[in-house]
């Protein structure tokens, strides 16, 4: 790979850097606007997260290395995630290496650093939302993988780039396969977000909170990292998303940064669609109570199995 690919790879990490709290931001927009309160700023997720850099970090007495390294593992995951999703173009250094199911382990590692964390203080909450973490995970990641396969079996591969390269070829017509993984996607990604109706991103009622309960002890440079990287998961989940079902607008095999920036703006018209439907989806939605969770993903894994039977059985 020559100088001008690497810096194209460069350029849209950055991208997914500066554009995920501006994601974040748009979706509480939506959803404020949707249920007809005043929008915060979208631009709140960047203030946020510049104040606490600016602050002194808080630490438990008692907390281990492992409790100062998790921002710094979790955010890297996220950051080596989008590295390999092709958010803007295909034909990128890290094509090698896109394999979907390394970046299910690269989600997985970030989920086990956190929860790891959570607990390493000892406080009731933290082991509580840990543990409430890792069975979303558990159930989550089945469902993701069947998504992930019924896309490879259309496209012969496993690798995000090249699925993306072989949808967009394919001819313009409606996948049943694809339509039901869908709706399964969109359930793991609230699911993996701590989105409504599984949790609620906005609350830190103890009874329900899963992903805020493992931030509690956290505070400054470490929690403004694990925002971000929250904020980048969400992000990179979106970017999965569009890959797997609408790939067009990013630029396909073409490096430079010439075709990065045609890509931008189809990216920037994805992300404000699913932000949309995103918000639209969380209005519409109750809050589930816990012990109802694994029957959110069970109904999750059943729409990839229905994909996947759909695909073998009809070819469709």
């Amino acid at each position: 790979m020559n100088a001008v690919a690497w810096l194209t790879q460069l350029l849209e990490v950055l991208a997914a850097l500066i554009l995920a709290p501006l994601f974040l931001g748009w979706v509480n927009a939506c959803r404020a606007w949707l249920q007809n309160r005043r929008a915060p700023s979208v631009l709140l997720p960047y203030h946020g997260i510049r104040k606490l850099f600016h602050k002194d970090a808080v630490i438990a007495t008692d907390a281990s290395p492992l409790f100062r390294l998790a921002p710094y593992v979790v955010f890297g995951a996220m950051v080596a995630a989008a590295a390999v999703i092709p958010s803007m173009g295909t034909g990128l250094p890290f094509r090698s290496a896109a394999d979907a199911i390394a970046l299910v382990g690269l989600l997985a590692i970030a989920r086990v650093f956190m929860s790891l964390a959570a607990m390493d203080i000892g406080t009731a909450f933290g082991t509580l939302g840990a543990r409430r973490e890792m069975m979303i995970g558990f159930l989550a990641e089945p469902a993701l993988l069947m998504v992930i396969f019924v896309a490879s079996l259309l496209s012969a591969t496993t690798a995000l780039p090249l699925i993306a390269e072989r949808l967009v070829v394919q001819p313009l017509a409606l996948y049943p396969s694809l339509a039901f993984t869908a709706v399964a996607f969109t359930m793991v990604l609230l699911a993996e977000n701590a989105r409504i109706p599984v949790d609620n991103p906005a609350t830190h009622l103890e009874l329900t909170m899963i992903h805020e309960a493992m931030l509690l002890e956290y505070s400054a440079r470490h929690l403004a990292l694990m925002e971000w990287a929250a904020a980048l998961k969400l992000f990179n989940y979106a970017c999965i998303g569009f890959a797997l079902f609408v790939p067009w607008g990013a630029s396909i095999g073409a490096t430079g940064i010439g075709a990065l920036a045609l890509s931008l703006p189809a990216l920037l018209a994805k992300l404000a669609v699913a932000g949309l439907w995103l918000a639209l989806l969380e209005t519409v939605s109750a809050k589930l109570r816990v012990f109802r969770a694994p029957e959110f993903m069970a109904t999750a894994f059943m729409f990839a199995v229905l994909g996947l039977l759909v695909h073998l059985l009809l070819g469709a």
